[in-house]
């Protein structure tokens, strides 16, 4: 035994470490969206279509799903964006990943930022049912509020307290996420979106030196 454990320990010093069951999160890809207008920077965003079961009517960036033939998160951003904003994929350019997500509910979000060509865009009314910009510099000058939503866990009714040290009483560490909120005149941006661009400022901030 000890002889087979030494031979798989060296065999494992090859190995490189990933997140623990990362093969069981669903992987999705979202881009920020930066149009140049009026000499200036936006943010692009769409409004989900009232059609949709999911989020319908929520301000998003464009994203969704891997497919099995995106090769890479990126490529999946990418070919979401052209489908969503009915762009060529040549009209996206200077993509940079950002910092991606865990979800405590199974997902990782890989998110990127790109320049973003509008000139010729016909959203898909199926998926979209508005676009908007917003200054990046309000995203600059603008500090998100962010509000706490607490989570308590609930053990399910055949769980094994007697099995663990305090039984029903036992000490659940309480858990929250925190959820950041934009207001742009009649626009309220919130959520994973939020997360992403306020992530993004901090990014441009840094490399300022501010």
């Amino acid at each position: 035994m000890e002889k087979m454990i030494y031979t798989v320990m060296d065999a494992l010093r090859q190995r490189t470490p990933m997140i623990m069951d990362f093969d069981k999160f669903t992987t999705y890809a979202v881009l920020l969206p930066l149009i140049r207008q009026y000499d200036d920077v936006f943010v692009l965003f769409e409004v989900r279509s009232f059609q949709l079961r999911r989020q319908p009517g929520e301000i998003c960036f464009p994203g969704g799903k891997m497919d099995s033939c995106d090769q890479s998160p990126q490529e999946a951003a990418i070919r979401e964006t052209c489908e969503e904003l009915g762009i060529e994929k040549e009209h996206i350019t200077h993509v940079v990943p950002l910092d991606y997500v865990l979800s405590p509910f199974g997902m990782v979000i890989y998110p990127f930022v790109a320049f973003v060509n509008n000139a010729h865009m016909q959203i898909n009314e199926k998926e979209v049912g508005d676009v908007f910009t917003v200054p990046l510099s309000f995203f600059l000058e603008t500090k998100p509020k962010i509000y706490r939503v607490p989570f308590e866990p609930k053990p399910e009714n055949d769980f094994p307290f007697d099995d663990i040290p305090g039984g029903r009483e036992y000490n659940w560490r309480p858990r929250h996420l925190e959820e950041h909120f934009y207001y742009y005149k009649d626009k309220v941006i919130w959520g994973l979106t939020a997360k992403i661009i306020y992530h993004f400022t901090q990014l441009i901030q840094k490399e300022k030196g501010e």
